[in-house]
């Protein structure tokens, strides 16, 4: 009965400790980080370790190992593999009992820096809705580090027009860089009712704007209507058929519209 009671507490604990390892085994490995290493039936080879600022942790019988920027199941396969000249058919695990290395970093112009904490599994999405403000935010120019690589680029496919193929998973140490808008309006001008600027906002159209300002004057020149846009640092212009749009319903003519950019409508004498 005694026996019994042990392996129903034994497989209690257990089962509260499955969430946790689950996590430790999709966790990164980085400085600072306490493992508890043990090798089933040595004694000597079951031992905390903390990871040093080299990356390295210190194991009986192999010397120095590196632990940092590997995760828990790739580490028990190797100190597994090294360990066969100690020990016949060695058993490993790895479990992160301490977790420091768990640091995201948020910066840019875009919005407040903020250090996020992650100790599961995290998407960019994830972060980026747990942040409080992103009205003034250049998602499409915003990007993600790790280390000194760029491995995501533009975050507005992902968080404005709900692609979650653009997702990626965050690993501890990354930082997002988030720019602000350099000009946070649109202009329209020329042959509308009430010339006037508006703040930008994702999905904002031609045709919005056109409307906001009192519409069409009756001298405007619906088909040339155009827009002017800067792109890295030249002036582009960008035609729009108004008058498709307004007397055929072509909605391919209602062009998206960028920050800065200037919607001109021209107007005619006759």
């Amino acid at each position: 009965m005694k026996g019994l009671f042990r392996g129903v507490s034994l497989l209690l604990v257990l089962l509260l400790l499955l969430p946790a390892l689950a996590r430790a085994g999709d966790y990164v490995i980085g400085e600072g980080d306490t493992l508890q290493i043990a090798v089933w039936g040595v004694a000597s080879l079951n031992f905390g370790v903390k990871v040093r600022p080299d990356g390295m942790i210190t194991v009986p019988g192999l010397g120095e190992v590196a632990a940092s920027s590997r995760r828990p199941r790739d580490l028990q396969k190797d100190l597994a593999e090294q360990l066969k000249t100690l020990v016949k058919s060695p058993i490993v695990t790895v479990t992160v009992t301490d977790i420091t290395n768990s640091k995201v970093f948020i910066f840019g112009s875009g919005m407040k820096p903020v250090i996020y904490d992650i100790t599961r599994r995290t998407s960019l999405l994830q972060i980026l809705c747990s942040l409080a403000d992103l009205k003034g935010a250049d998602l499409g120019k915003a990007h993600l580090l790790r280390g000194k690589e760029k491995v995501k680029e533009g975050f507005a496919r992902l968080f404005l027009d709900g692609d979650v193929s653009e997702d990626v998973q965050i690993e501890a140490n990354d930082a997002i860089f988030i720019p602000s808008l350099l000009d946070r309006n649109v202009y329209v001008v020329g042959g509308v009712i009430a010339p006037r600027s508006v703040e930008y906002r994702d999905g904002i159209t031609v045709m919005e704007v056109i409307l906001g300002a009192g519409g069409f004057t009756k001298f405007a020149d619906l088909n040339r209507t155009k827009i002017i846009r800067k792109e890295k640092g030249k002036e582009i212009t960008i035609p729009v058929q108004a008058k498709r749009l307004i007397k055929e319903g072509n909605l391919s003519q209602n062009l998206k519209l960028e920050p800065g950019d200037f919607v001109v409508v021209e107007e005619s004498i006759f």
